[in-house]
């Protein structure tokens, strides 16, 4: 067997080199397991950030749902108002001009995507103010309402009354214009001993009666007139003469004109008599026809009338006359 005093050729350090290779190896995965746990730590603590501020922003979102909700009933309990009656209007012009301005104020608030804590609190308040304007508007529409009920059953019972007055009224006038009618018919005049008298006047200014026609200056027509209701005072009384022609006699330029009698219309007068009368008291009236032409002869028919009614007549002949006549 060789003996040698040199070192054996075989590596002398191999299992220090495997040593350190595990060391760094377990180093290694030491740090990678380290870094992943931060990775993890790190996570789930960025998990937690982003649930917190998601429920913070649900709770600002949900904070300021519940402004718009509250603004929305607001407004829904408005609009019920001012859709009420258009005849109010006028009356709320002042309230409404203030609830529209608050209106715009939190329009603007809400309009915004975030709300800072301080926005919210003047959005409340603004709401808050908002609902208490909407409830006087309210209390003031209810007493309009009812004092326009009021004001609609009185106008009812006013119309009532007036159509009960208006009824009542034309039922009166209606009693009294009969009434006057009546009266009216009752106050005329009745003519009796109506006379025609023809008469001739002398060139001496002494008169006699005659009947023979071409003597005849005038006709004399004297009646007594009486009633018992006729007020006193004038009135007229209308002599129409017919001639033996059949027709009227009319002057115009001596007072001859028309007058419309109750029965036969329109009619012609020869002379309109006016007649002083006292109540309850005869009157005799007496007036002379004297006419621009000769009188013809034959029968002269004259009618009274008096307040459109025919109150008496009468009728005288007139003679041809001869040399004694």
């Amino acid at each position: 067997m060789s003996t040698t005093n040199y070192p054996s050729a075989s590596p002398q350090g191999a299992p220090p080199k495997r040593d350190s290779k595990n060391l760094i190896i377990g180093l290694l995965a030491v740090g990678i397991l380290g870094t992943w746990g931060y990775f993890l730590w790190d996570k789930n603590k960025s998990d937690q950030k982003i649930t917190q501020l998601q429920t913070q922003y649900v709770a600002v979102d949900s904070s300021k749902n519940e402004l718009q909700k509250s603004f929305d009933a607001a407004l829904t309990r408005l609009d019920s108002l001012t859709g009420y009656n258009n005849e109010l209007e006028g009356k709320m012009n002042d309230k409404t001009s203030e609830i529209s301005k608050l209106k715009g104020q939190i329009g603007s608030i809400l309009k915004k995507q975030r709300l800072s804590e301080g926005e919210k609190k003047k959005a409340q308040a603004l709401i808050g103010e908002l609902n208490d304007k909407i409830a006087n508007l309210e209390a003031e529409v209810a007493r309009l309402t009812t004092e326009n009920q009021q004001l609609t059953t009185d106008k009812t019972q006013l119309t009532a009354d007036k159509e009960k007055l208006t009824t009542d009224l034309q039922t009166t006038t209606q009693q009294k214009e009969e009434l006057a009618t009546k009266v009216d018919i009752a106050s005329t005049l009745n003519a009796s001993n109506i006379t025609v008298t023809p008469v001739n006047e002398k060139k001496n200014g002494k008169e006699s009666e005659t009947t023979s026609a071409k003597k005849v200056d005038k006709l004399v027509i004297a009646m007594d007139v009486a009633n018992r209701i006729a007020q006193t005072g004038s009135t007229d009384v209308y002599v129409c003469i017919t001639g033996p022609d059949g027709q009227p006699v009319a002057v115009e330029a001596l007072g001859s004109g028309k007058f419309t009698t109750r029965e036969e219309g329109e009619k012609l007068f020869t002379a309109k008599v006016p007649v002083d009368f006292e109540q309850g008291k005869n009157k005799h009236v007496e007036f002379a026809w004297k006419q621009n032409s000769p009188f013809k002869q034959g029968n002269y028919k004259i009618e009274v009338y008096h307040n459109g009614f025919k109150i008496g007549e009468a009728t005288r002949s007139l003679k041809k006359g001869g040399i004694f006549g």
